[in-house]
């Protein structure tokens, strides 16, 4: 279907659409994508022993370097604060400009109706609350729990989604009149999908803003499924059946341009053969998904995990270390040859057991046995610990930056690590545009979908709320930049020092010392604080 076409999207072409892409994800590598990520799941929890039949007699050990490898590097990009700041594009900001937008802003603090601003300071107000109303919805939906996810996705399929849509039944605590007779739902909400529920319409294009149309795959139980279409007027409901009752909602999105060229995206729901939502417009122009991927490809949609690399190295690892084991088991506690014919009863290998033997003095020499265990290398734990060193040193993992260090010299430390952490760069800059683009998308529905309501403003002075009229803002050109905080294991320690070094040389005094440490550094300090006023 042409991105510019406009005429009913039919069950039919949705399913087709659906399993061409489906094929193409079994096809993707030696296993498929379906296969390699749940084998990539297993490795990661632990389940490395998965389909091996070497029964209950030997001891299956597990030294997981996936998992310590992924969990690491997930934190280093995951790990620094993030905040999301808009700007207006074309709106000069002035020294003049500032001083009113900043008494205007203080005047709602103080539950004052200030006047009106000019258009320009009107637009640079704008953009500084949705500067504040980023934080506030982050913190609503939980987005530090959301980035985990995407992240962990990410490691283990290659691919992290993040997908913001529209919830009209959630309710905002606001009121469209000052009788308070009117309340005001719907937000946006977030959910983490796996890759395997996302397809693109074309695998080739690697930003998912050009593609000529995205389906999501979401199993649902057909109760639920049968609600959603009974409330969009579907008289099909009752012909929605599936197994164990849930059946796949199918979301289409896709892309429609007017003659001026201004996008609008489509959405249609199907499940089976029956429209569950007939086609409407989400009043956004980009498509609501925020893609991450771990490692990219040229001309590939999908992400690529590290996992499939690592795995034939943590079955050596597992494998050699199992061996040590038992060998070691073996040397303990060697196995026993007895002979039936001369020792007739129960044998319980406990020390100091009495074991009665039957016949002649040679009979009673090899009545009872150890079996010697082949020779054992000494050099197989050096081996195994070499190889688990150097699997996690060309992962980019090192023991300097996993902390198995004493902190002797924290200034050393913090050049090695982030001499270490230079590779990584690209990755979490990736990672940072993904924050980028879903700060797009939610802008986008803000502006779309909030119509006339206050932007809720949380501030240590209080929370008070920012006018705000969607329709206003619609032609608004936002330009967003993602600002990092530090994040450092060393950190705060770091932090410490500087003050304390300032401290010393008597360039700030101790206010301003107390006042700048790290949070939770010194109980009550904001009681201290008052105490030294």
């Amino acid at each position: 279907m042409s991105n510019k076409s406009k005429g009913a999207v039919l069950p039919e072409q949705v399913q087709a659409e659906y399993r061409q892409a489906t094929d193409y994800k079994r096809q993707l590598g030696s296993r498929g994508l379906y296969e390699q990520t749940r084998i990539n799941e297993r490795f990661y929890t632990g389940d490395q022993w998965y389909g091996v039949n070497c029964g209950d007699s030997r001891p299956l050990v597990r030294y997981n370097v996936i998992k310590r490898i992924g969990d690491y590097k997930m934190a280093v990009v995951g790990a620094q604060p993030v905040s999301v700041r808009f700007s207006a594009e074309g709106v000069p900001v002035t020294a003049a400009s500032c001083e009113l937008v900043e008494g205007y802003r203080s005047a709602l603090r103080q539950g004052d109706k200030p006047e009106a601003l000019p258009a320009e300071a009107a637009a640079q107000a704008m953009a500084a609350a949705l500067t504040d109303y980023f934080a506030t919805t982050a913190k609503r939906l939980k987005l530090e729990e959301l980035k985990q996810r995407v992240l962990r996705n990410a490691y283990i399929s290659g691919t992290g989604v993040l997908y913001t849509y529209w919830d009209d039944r959630i309710r905002t605590g606001l009121y469209a009149d000052e009788a308070k007779t009117t309340p005001i739902y719907g937000d946006i909400a977030a959910e983490v999908l796996d890759i395997e529920q996302v397809y693109m319409g074309d695998p080739s294009v690697e930003d998912v803003q050009q593609q000529p149309y995205v389906i999501v795959a979401q199993r649902r139980s057909v109760t639920e499924i049968q609600r959603l279409a009974k409330a969009h007027g579907c008289r099909r409901w009752a012909e929605i059946r599936g197994e164990d009752g849930h059946a796949t909602l199918l979301t289409r999105f896709w892309k429609e341009w007017d003659e001026n060229g201004n996008a609008a995206v489509k959405a249609v729901q199907i499940c089976d053969t029956v429209t569950v939502r007939e086609t409407w417009s989400l009043g956004v122009k980009l498509y609501p998904l925020s893609v991450f991927r771990w490692e990219e490809k040229r001309h590939q949609c999908y992400g690529e995990s590290e996992i499939p690399y690592l795995i034939p190295n943590q079955i050596a690892i597992n494998r050699t270390i199992s061996a040590g084991v038992w060998a070691v088991m073996m040397m303990g506690m060697p196995m026993m040859l007895v002979n039936g014919d001369v020792v007739t009863g129960p044998i319980t290998n406990d020390p100091g057991q009495i074991i009665p033997v039957y016949g002649s003095g040679e009979e009673v020499r090899d009545a009872v046995r150890y079996v010697d265990p082949p020779a054992f290398s000494a050099q197989l734990d050096a081996n195994v610990q070499g190889l688990i060193r150097d699997t996690m040193t060309q992962a980019g993992v090192s023991t300097t930056l996993l902390g198995d260090i004493e902190p002797h010299n924290t200034s050393a430390i913090i050049a090695v690590r982030e001499a270490s952490l230079m590779p990584l760069t690209m990755m979490q800059n990736r990672f940072y545009t993904f924050i980028e683009e879903m700060a797009r998308v939610w802008a986008e529905f803000w502006m779309a979908m909030y119509g006339n309501r206050g932007l809720k403003i949380a501030e240590e002075e209080g929370v008070w709320y920012m006018p705000f009229d969607g329709n206003l803002c619609r032609d608004l050109l936002l330009s967003i930049g993602v600002e990092v905080g530090s994040g450092d294991t060393y950190s705060e320690s770091r932090t410490v020092e500087t003050l304390d070094n300032l401290y010393a040389n008597g360039i700030i005094n101790a206010k301003q010392y107390l006042s700048r440490l790290p949070r939770g550094t010194v109980p009550r300090m904001e009681a201290l604080l008052q105490e030294m006023a």
